[in-house]
């Protein structure tokens, strides 16, 4: 479980996450504070350790999840002005939670008078911690990149390391691995080093940092490994182009993916402790979710036929189940009986199947096949057999995503809005690649959270 926090992707969610649940925390420790400092008040003697720890624990741990769940930590950039608002969305609604409970279990009356000092802190406290993260990222040193190749994936780097914050980096320049890439003087600005000049020399005279190598094919000794191998003995990280798609986009890119690297990288892991984890995990969150969203499943639809209907999926090991989903087309929506892809505004699905395809409620019943062990909370998205006999003759690894239970929800979803072609299905692959190779039940835990802000602000679809 503990390898999630190799992704750079969970770092920065769980690391935000702690970092605000502590802002609160101490927002209610001030809180506090303040009010036994002033005299006559019935705080004075109700706010009192151990009771005050426990309260702002408590108070910590819900606004978390609630910046979680509006999206505050979520890898796609927004405004600053939808930022703000989330952000006041989650604490009124977190405030006035608290308020109720706290005014329950509280017996001097002093539940408002505690909130609003709380409320008061915490949106000080967020102005001062957002504005030093915001100060210590300009001024921070960007680390300085070599990349090797000057062909279109070389670009295709330079162009992500300068546009993605995640991975933000200054790319010192490209070295030449065959003689017409090296007539280039430069390349997007940055100059192209020939093969004649050493890596080691290129990297010490530029206080290279990092090392990326961007060529699909190594073999035929364009790529001098002798010099990488130097290089990396001294301590600079080199990254393939898998290795770094994967930590910069969180996902496996299929093109440049060789079977060596997923048969001899890490990941993978589907033991027994793994699978026992994942069982228990997949049993607990769908029973609680089946009582929660019970009265949302008494739905009624604007068309005439089952509000229920069953299709075969793909699920484990390639074999074949019945999905269970409400019923969001026509039901003449196959005449023929011959499968077809949905598409976004499709003229098939009804008034109501728009709304629960976008809230993602059509995928309620598949909750039940969670419970039966058919599928798991998350995972791949099941497809449909006509369509994995034709992904698996033009999609590489595509059976690779077979090798654990299909989920109702997954990466691919929360990560990509939609998929309705074969080149969606291509792109989603690449996240169920990288799920499939470093799942954990934190993982697990992310992206249910991050469901939750899709589904909230109807950020994507299936």
């Amino acid at each position: 479980m503990l390898k999630v926090f190799q992704l750079h992707v969970s770092i920065a969610t769980f690391a935000g996450m702690v970092a605000d649940g502590l802002l609160c925390f101490f927002a209610v420790l001030l809180a506090a504070s303040s009010l036994q400092l002033v005299p006559g008040t019935a705080a004075q003697s109700a706010l009192t350790a151990p009771h005050i720890f426990l309260f702002a624990s408590g108070f910590a741990m819900v606004m978390s999840l609630l910046y979680a769940f509006v999206g505050l930590y979520r890898p796609t950039p927004i405004a600053f002005g939808a930022m703000l608002r989330r952000t006041l969305v989650a604490l009124l609604v977190g405030g006035y939670l608290t308020y109720l409970v706290l005014k329950q279990i509280s017996e001097g009356g002093y539940a408002s008078q505690l909130m609003l000092s709380v409320t008061l802190y915490l949106l000080v406290g967020l102005v001062v911690v957002r504005g030093a993260i915001f100060a210590a990222r300009r001024l921070a040193t960007t680390p300085r990149v070599l990349i090797v190749g000057t062909g279109p994936e070389a670009q295709s780097v330079a162009t992500d390391l300068m546009t993605l914050k995640r991975v933000s980096r200054d790319v010192v320049g490209f070295f030449a691995t065959d003689p017409e890439g090296a007539q280039n003087g430069t390349m997007r600005g940055h100059p192209v080093f020939s093969g004649d000049q050493s890596i080691e020399d290129i990297v010490a005279a530029n206080q290279v940092d990092e090392i990326i190598v961007a060529v699909r094919e190594q073999r035929g000794g364009g790529v001098p490994m002798d010099q990488l191998l130097a290089c990396r003995i001294r301590g600079i990280p080199i990254l393939d182009l898998a290795g770094f798609y994967e930590r910069a986009k969180s996902e496996v890119p299929i093109d440049s993916l060789k079977a060596s690297w997923l048969v001899y990288g890490h990941g993978f892991v589907q033991g027994r402790a793994r699978q026992f984890a994942k069982r228990t995990f997949d049993i607990v969150s769908s029973s609680l979710l089946l009582l929660v969203a019970s009265p949302i499943m008494l739905i009624k639809l604007d068309s005439a036929g089952p509000v229920l209907y069953s299709q075969e999926r793909v699920g484990l090991g390639g074999k074949g189940f019945m999905c269970l989903k409400f019923r969001s087309m026509r039901t003449d929506a196959e005449k023929d009986g011959k499968a077809v892809w949905a598409t976004k505004n499709d003229s098939r699905v009804t008034r109501v199947g728009a709304f629960i395809r976008k809230t993602r409620i059509d995928e309620l019943p598949q909750l039940f096949s969670v419970l039966r062990g058919e599928m798991s909370m998350v995972g791949p998205r099941p497809e449909r057999p006509t369509f994995v006999n034709e992904l698996k003759q033009v999609i590489p690894f595509y059976d690779v995503r077979h090798s654990i239970k299909p989920g109702v929800t997954g990466w691919a979803q929360v990560r990509y809005s939609y998929g309705a072609s074969v080149d969606d299905a291509r792109k989603k692959h690449q996240y169920d690649l990288y799920y499939v190779k470093n799942n954990s039940l934190l993982l697990d835990i992310l992206v249910l959270i991050e469901t939750v802000s899709v589904v909230l602000f109807r950020e994507g679809a299936h």
